[in-house]
């Protein structure tokens, strides 16, 4: 009988190992978390399916009963809000990173990023990529780095709204618009490096995006995504991070 319960005991480890859990992730983390999820899997086993979009869409749709097992935010807001309505597990709340913004433009672009956001009056340029401030926090961010700069009223008719921060980038990228302001973590991802240059925008003209992760109280695949989200402290994941730009909670 002992040998029989073992036997299953060892079952059940190799099922649990092989689920699949659903993340929905913030834009910003299209790069960086493919590169978590496929060390994630390589190491333990267990297996992600990566669904990215706009925070505040991924926290609608979580609302209205939406079947993600882990929701990473780039909003810390989202999640501290779901975890006040019972939506999500208590006590699984974690502040994975915090992410920064840059003006990005094709390679070949007359414009100078470097010159910061006073570019943006060139009167060359004719349309500024953001994404949309009503649901993504790196629109809200834009938005509030352009009234600090006090040149908001000045660009915002020539606003060209993302629904996300990587489909903003993708308005530069095929022409749509002259120049984004966009999510580091995007700028310094493969498909954007060697097409454009980059300038960061000073941390101190917006709110610091504080982005946070939480395992949802609907998930019917706790453990696993429990494990995914103990994987994401790990010092490798964090180095993974920090490759994209982004820092720790509490850290330049």
């Amino acid at each position: 009988m002992r040998i029989w319960a073992i036997a299953l005991l060892l079952l059940s480890s190799l099922i649990s190992a092989g689920e699949e859990i659903t993340v929905a992730a913030a834009a910003d983390l299209q790069f960086a978390l493919q590169d978590v999820k496929e060390r994630f899997e390589k190491e333990t086993g267990g297996r992600a399916n990566l669904v990215f979009g706009s925070s505040g869409n991924f926290f609608t749709q979580i609302q209205n009963g939406a079947p993600f097992d882990l929701f990473f935010s780039a909003d810390i807001e989202y999640p501290r809000q779901l975890e006040a309505a019972g939506l999500a597990e208590p006590g699984t709340l974690y502040e994975y990173a915090v992410g920064k913004l840059v003006l990005w433009v094709l390679a070949d672009a007359a414009l100078d990023p470097s010159q910061g956001l006073p570019v943006l009056l060139d009167p060359k340029i004719k349309k500024i990529a953001i994404a949309n401030p009503a649901h993504a926090p790196y629109g809200r961010a834009a938005v509030a780095a352009l009234r600090h700069e006090g040149i908001y009223e000045r660009v915002s008719d020539r606003l060209i709204l993302g629904e996300n921060i990587s489909q903003a980038a993708s308005f530069v990228v095929s022409g749509n618009a002259d120049i984004g302001i966009v999510a580091l973590s995007l700028a310094l991802g493969p498909s954007l490096k060697e097409k454009g240059k980059y300038a960061e925008i000073d941390p101190g003209d917006y709110p610091a995006i504080r982005q946070a992760a939480i395992v949802l109280k609907s998930s019917k695949k706790k453990p696993a995504a429990e494990q995914f989200l103990d994987y994401m402290k790990t010092p490798a994941v964090i180095e993974i991070l920090k490759k994209y730009g982004f820092s720790r909670a509490g850290k330049s």
